[in-house]
Order: C-alpha cells, then structure tokens, then sequence
C-alpha cells in the first residue's frame, strides 16, 4: 500500500461522509435517478434533506431547476467552444478571450505552434483549467495526462448538471489574459434571477496562500454580510468603472432565464466574457449566516416554470 491510498484510507475512517461521497460519485451514481442523487449529495454536503416539491432556499431551487427546467438550449451555453457563437450573436466579438485553437483529442495539440502563455480547458467540464505563464517550464508529458483525465470526465453523473450530460468533449486553448496592473485578474460573477441582475461577487487571492476568497456586493456596490462556503477578503474592491455596462451585458445573457450567472473579466479596462453557471457550487454551497439562503431563494421566482 502507498502512502497516497494510506492517507485516503484513514481520511475515510476519520470522516465516513466522504466514503458516502466517494460511492456516489464512482459507484452508485449510475444506478440512482436524479432525484435520489441529488437529495443525498444535498443531505451530505448541506446537512439536511432538500425539499424538492416546494424549494424555500437559494439551493433548494437550484436543484429544482436541475430536476425540471430541462431547456435544450443550455447545453450550448455551458459548452465552452458552442457558446462563443451565442456571445457572437448577442453582445459581439469584442467580449470573447482570443481563440488559439479547439482540439478534439490531446494529441492534436501541437504545442510548438503555441504562444509562450495560453490557457487549456476541456469544453464539457467545469473547474478544470490548465494554465501556461512560461510554455518553456511546462511538463508537456504532465499536462496530457491531465487533460486525458478530464476528457474522460462524464461530469453530468455526479451533481446532476444535466446540461453537460451531452457536450461533445473537446478541449479549447485560449490566450492567457494579463492585466497590467495586477498579478491575478478578478472576476466578476454577476447573479441574474429572471433575466434581471440582484448582486454579484469577486473573486480573487486564488494563488495566494490562503486560498481564494469571494466578496459580495449588491448593485449599488455595498459589501453585502454573508459568505457562500468561501471566506471573505477583508479588502474593499473599487468598483469597475465600466460597472453599469456589465450589468446591461449581463441581462441581455439572462434574457428569459430563471437564473444564471454571468461571469466576466476586466482586462487593461476591458471587459472580457467568462462562462454562463446555472448551478453556482452545484447549489451545494453553504451560506454563512444561513439566512441568506432563503433571502437569495425569495429572488428566485420558480413561478414560471412550475
């Protein structure tokens, strides 16, 4: 037995959850229907059963919409080559990050041809990201491995995010985005409920020692006091000056959509589009105090769709 197996052996005794966890995710998420997956990974990672015939919550609902709001469309729009051309058609060219190329197989990267920084990502996953500041230091064999890993992820199996369930698996390369004035960029995760924006967070410190960290703030720009499993910065982020045009983008993309968050960056003053996330942390994020999930639940009107 390795030390790596050994760690995760006594990491399971000491917390049985993640066994749970472990078996939904490798060996019962075949066999059980959307509804039971959900209600047990709800059960385990919130702590309670959802109530899933009259959600009350921000993550209840969430859920509900993974069970019922079944539009076809949104498979486009979660596939991160397809929904350049929905960016195209709706707020233009000038919002996408450069493509450098979309490959259907790892082995057709011809890393030679690439620039010295770029960025690799599967088109049918989310979280996974590869990026390159110095293509000179980059294990090429590693970076492979890693994305052959993913394309083999079925990532619609576990948390139930339907519309990744039939993405073709490509992987996309794009140019890494530099801000001259800062190390990292932020991002800006706008929450849009009924095609209208209600408050957004920041991200950032995501290379810092301590981990990221994410600040809400309502759209007047005041810090709003909660936090959504990941701590606060402790820091006062300005406000963009192009915040008024993020909030217009961001309901043209939310247009008829229950909920979605739109999320962009800021590049040398520049607004940059990042992905539509129907399911913010797969609605399995705890909210610190609580009541601001039933608070962010009361802006979702499921009225529509029921």
């Amino acid at each position: 037995m390795n030390f790596k197996t050994f760690k995760r052996i006594r990491k399971g005794i000491e917390n049985p959850s993640l066994i749970c966890l472990f078996l939904l995710d490798k060996r019962l998420s075949r066999v059980l229907s959307d509804k039971a997956q959900i209600s047990l990974l709800y059960r385990f990672r919130i702590g309670r059963k959802p109530n899933l015939s009259n959600p009350i919550t921000f993550n209840e609902k969430l859920q509900w919409l993974k069970l019922h709001d079944r539009n076809p469309q949104y498979t486009n729009l979660v596939d991160k080559y397809t929904v350049r051309e929905h960016i195209r058609n709706t707020i233009g060219d000038k919002y996408l990050v450069p493509l450098l190329g979309v490959y259907d197989s790892v082995d057709e990267i011809d890393y030679a041809k690439l620039p010295n920084q770029f960025v690799l990502k599967p088109t049918h996953t989310s979280g996974n990201v590869i990026i390159c500041r110095d293509k000179d230091a980059l294990d090429i064999k590693v970076t492979n491995k890693t994305l052959k890993e993913w394309m083999k992820r079925e990532y619609f199996w576990y948390q139930r995010e339907w519309p990744y369930k039939n993405i073709k698996p490509r992987i996309i390369c794009e140019e890494l985005l530099v801000d001259d004035t800062q190390v990292d960029l932020m991002d800006y995760k706008i929450l849009c409920f009924n095609g209208e924006p209600k408050c957004l967070f920041v991200c950032l410190d995501r290379r810092s020692p301590s981990g990221l960290k994410v600040d809400f703030y309502d759209l007047n720009w005041t810090p709003l006091p909660f936090e959504r499993h990941y701590p606060r910065s402790g820091k006062f982020i300005e406000k963009p000056e192009c915040f008024e045009e993020l909030l217009e983008l961001s309901k043209i993309l939310s247009r008829g959509i229950s909920f979605v968050r739109v999320d962009f960056y800021i590049v040398n003053k520049q607004i940059k589009f990042g992905e539509l996330t129907f399911y913010p942390g797969s609605g399995l994020e705890e909210f610190t105090p609580e009541e601001y999930d039933k608070t962010l639940g009361n802006w979702l009107d499921l009225s529509k769709e029921k």
